[in-house]
């Protein structure tokens, strides 16, 4: 896989803008809906179990996630779920927080367990916790890290036969056979509330436009780390509101040839 490969996908996001049905929080839905607006692909956020079926019907990825969840919301997400496990449409998962209540973790685990997921997408300690290992969390937040990310993932790859993504300094993605290290990215990502749940959703976005899902979500974090690098050197300076605005722009400036250029990965 080069460089090429991954800025061909970029071009398809736009030329095809994918229709993505996020259920997602409460605390990124504005953001998350810009972000996919500024890629180039199509945001729904629908969550009333009523419609959720239909919903992702017409959608070319399903993206979940717990942010802030209750029940309800728990069972929108594995009928709509499990309506695109049918369809054949990709599934891209977020287990926010999993780990900080036992709650939240028995739901994470609830989503898995019943619905085919494409790609899982987390910080360490989420897919750890996920994954039944005890990795500290704070809130919705990583603690320290706490062990071997790239051996993490290829466990949780393998144990749930899906993609996964571990997001941190460098990332980690993996299938359990093929594994890349994406150094791509900022520092001042984490100083703003929903990157990682818009990265998500990205993610969602590319692997609408190409089956081959770890391509994808390889394109998805190279785009990404591209743009944060990029809106650094624009605003880093004045801090993160700045650099949330320049982002947003810089999702939708980045292209195939900035990809071609500067992305940053190698086999692991």
């Amino acid at each position: 896989m080069n460089s090429s490969d991954l800025s061909s996908i970029l071009l398809r996001v736009r030329e095809e803008n994918p229709l993505v049905h996020n259920i997602t929080n409460v605390v990124v839905t504005n953001f998350t809906a810009n972000g996919l607006l500024s890629l180039g692909a199509s945001p729904v956020m629908a969550y009333a179990p009523e419609e959720v079926a239909d919903m992702v019907r017409i959608s070319r990825a399903l993206v979940l996630n717990i942010g802030t969840l209750n029940k309800d919301v728990v069972n929108s997400m594995i009928l709509a779920g499990k309506t695109a496990n049918e369809l054949g449409i990709p599934v891209i998962f977020d287990p926010v927080g999993a780990g900080a209540t036992s709650f939240r973790t028995e739901m994470a685990k609830k989503v898995i367990k019943e619905v085919n997921i494409s790609v899982l997408r987390g910080n360490g300690a989420e897919v750890a916790n996920v994954l039944g290992e005890n990795w500290e969390i704070k809130g919705v937040d990583g603690g320290a890290h706490q062990g071997n990310s790239m051996e993490l993932a290829l466990r949780t790859a393998k144990k749930f036969n899906t993609i996964v993504v571990i997001t941190g300094k460098d990332d980690v993605l993996t299938d359990g056979e093929t594994t890349y290290l994406v150094s791509n990215g900022h520092p001042l990502l984490t100083k703003v509330t929903g990157t990682g749940c818009l990265l998500t959703s990205v993610i969602g976005a590319f692997a609408g436009v190409d089956s081959n899902y770890l391509r994808a979500s390889l394109a998805a974090l190279t785009f990404y780390g591209i743009a944060a690098e990029k809106a650094v050197e624009q605003v880093g300076e004045l801090g993160p509101g700045s650099f949330q605005i320049q982002f947003l722009n810089q999702l939708a400036l980045v292209s195939s040839d900035d990809i071609h250029r500067f992305a940053q990965f190698k086999h692991a």
